[in-house]
């Protein structure tokens, strides 16, 4: 069992899902399914992950909130759990297969898991604005957030780009790299948020000729364990 500062890191919980077909042509993307799949692998690299995969049709808004129900509430409190999404996004929202889910569904479900490590990765357009809640009425999501790591995309103005030169879009590109190892700058074999957003926020700015720029947020420590190897 390996320690960082005291903390036990113990196993790894993800939900990875990727919408890329959705209903009709016109909103069809090319990589989120792949993203998915590709983050997936990555964890289960690691002896310490248990992973779930939903995609496409199987990705709908019950589904995932079901799924992050069953996984997450394994966790002890010094597991960490992972919410990674891939599809489109609009302000407050990521779109499911059949309808929106909000950053305060997502929110509800990761609050039931006892894990004091939560984080949400996603590659959407406008994740940027996740907290920013359509019809939240005036709560105050930062309050909100419980200690949840929100590593996003892109700005709440920009898209999430993806490339026919790359199996993933940018950001996914990134932010496996940074996962593997390469964003392990003083090479202990824990990758910490700080040193994961240094690493993948770099990337994606020379990737997209500095046009996306991954933004990250919450209530947590800059030498929070992402994922130790």
């Amino acid at each position: 069992m390996t320690t960082l500062h005291g903390v036990y890191a113990q196993k790894i919980y993800l939900l990875a899902v990727g919408v890329a077909d959705y209903p009709g042509e016109k909103n069809d993307l090319k990589l989120p399914a792949k993203d998915a799949r590709t983050i997936k692998w990555l964890y289960e690299q690691n002896k310490r992950a248990e992973t779930k995969l939903l995609t496409d049709a199987n990705a709908t808004k019950a589904n995932i909130i079901s799924e992050m129900n069953n996984v997450y509430r394994k966790a002890e409190t010094d597991d960490i759990i992972v919410l990674y999404f891939s599809g489109h996004g609009m302000p407050g929202v990521f779109c499911a297969y059949d309808t929106d889910i909000s950053y305060e569904d997502v929110r509800k479900a990761m609050a039931g898991s006892a894990s004091k490590h939560k984080m949400i990765f996603a590659d959407a357009c406008f994740s940027g604005n996740m907290r920013s809640e359509r019809g939240n009425s005036g709560n105050n999501s930062a309050r909100n957030d419980l200690d949840v790591m929100l590593f996003l995309s892109s700005r709440n103005n920009e898209t999430s780009i993806e490339s026919s030169y790359f199996a993933n879009g940018y950001f996914t590109t990134a932010l496996q790299q940074g996962l593997r190892g390469k964003a392990d700058k003083n090479e202990d074999r824990t990758i910490t948020a700080k040193e994961l957003f240094t690493f993948v926020s770099e990337v994606v700015k020379n990737l997209s000729n500095d046009k996306q720029h991954p933004v990250m947020w919450g209530n947590f420590s800059d030498d929070m364990p992402v994922i130790i190897w």
